[in-house]
């Protein structure tokens, strides 16, 4: 994974980086964000609908995954039941290869489809408001960061029972190159479900992490879906939402079979990239693609040399 081509780009990232630090103090050796997480390893099956919008490989054919979900701020102990554990996130990798070196391609999502910042400079501008005290300000001025803020922050009552988001937009190539501008989402199949304020007390800091057992072996338990963009649909802008109404198409869908050996140690190592680098899926002109790439592997160099 290299880092973008762009220095002002890397820059930026490198900027985030240090001020999620201020955000949350330094965690060796945790992400500076959604430092609470858990590896777990899975299968992921296509639908005839993925090969037709996309050549990819893992459209094509049954896909080993590597999944992590994750809470929310740079805390690697902050309870799950925590409200600013939210919103919560799930990373997953389709291993397209193992030897002579792993091949895979990255999905990155989060349980909201809201987003702060539009490119980098907003980001910075948004996190740099959170550390100096000034987010009232920023917010005042900043519709997107106020949305992002004033979402409901409900508690999944299990790791299959949340909805996810990709906030960015990519392209499909098709077998005659078509193309087809998209926005993953991951819809549990047991249906979205929250707790209630009074089935939250009482519960286990870790509750979430915990109800792992309750996926492993189970068969599907997520579904990935794709939103289709339509003709005049933003596609460069992560904070400009698609209508309701847009086609909702179903790619596949997920199950899990075991945590991972050696999950923390894994953690540390691991750095998922939102470049996707597999051919039949590019990404679009969205400025934060590129952003978030440079954190990540910026931020992963750091946190394996903790």
């Amino acid at each position: 994974m290299p880092l973008p081509s762009n220095p002002e780009t890397v820059d930026v990232g490198a900027q985030l980086v240090d001020i999620l630090h201020k955000v949350f103090g330094p965690q060796p050796g945790f992400r500076p964000a959604h430092a609470k997480g858990l590896l777990i390893k899975g299968t992921f099956i296509p639908t005839p609908d993925a090969s037709t919008l996309s050549i990819a490989q893992h459209f094509q054919q049954e896909t080993p995954i590597l999944a992590r979900f994750s809470n929310a701020t740079g805390f690697p102990q902050i309870p799950d039941t925590d409200p600013n554990a939210n919103p919560r996130g799930l990373a997953i990798r389709f291993i397209l290869a193992e030897s002579p070196r792993q091949l895979h391609t990255d999905i990155i999502t989060h349980s909201t489809p809201f987003f702060p910042a539009k490119d980098g400079p907003d980001a910075v501008s948004f996190f740099t408001a959170l550390v100096n005290g000034s987010i009232k300000e920023h917010l005042s001025t900043h519709t997107a960061a106020r949305e992002f803020i004033q979402a409901p922050k409900p508690l999944p009552r299990s790791l299959s029972s949340e909805q996810f988001f990709g906030i960015n937009a990519f392209k499909f190539v098709d077998r005659d190159g078509g193309e087809t501008f998209i926005r993953y989402r991951i819809i549990p199949r047991e249906g979205v479900l929250y707790l209630t304020p009074e089935e939250v007390e009482g519960l286990d800091s870790n509750y979430l992490f915990d109800s792992v057992a309750g996926i492993l072996g189970q068969g599907p338990v997520l579904d990935i879906v794709v939103q289709i963009a339509e003709e005049g649909d933003v596609t460069d802008d992560c904070t400009i939402r698609w209508p309701e109404t847009r086609k909702l198409v179903k790619i596949g869908s997920i199950s899990f079979d075991r945590v991972m050996d050696d999950n923390a140690a894994e953690q540390k190592k691991i750095i998922f990239d939102p470049v996707p680098r597999v051919v039949g899926i590019e990404p679009s002109d969205d400025p934060l693609i590129d952003v978030r790439a440079a954190l990540y592997l910026i931020s992963g160099r750091e946190r394996r040399a903790a």
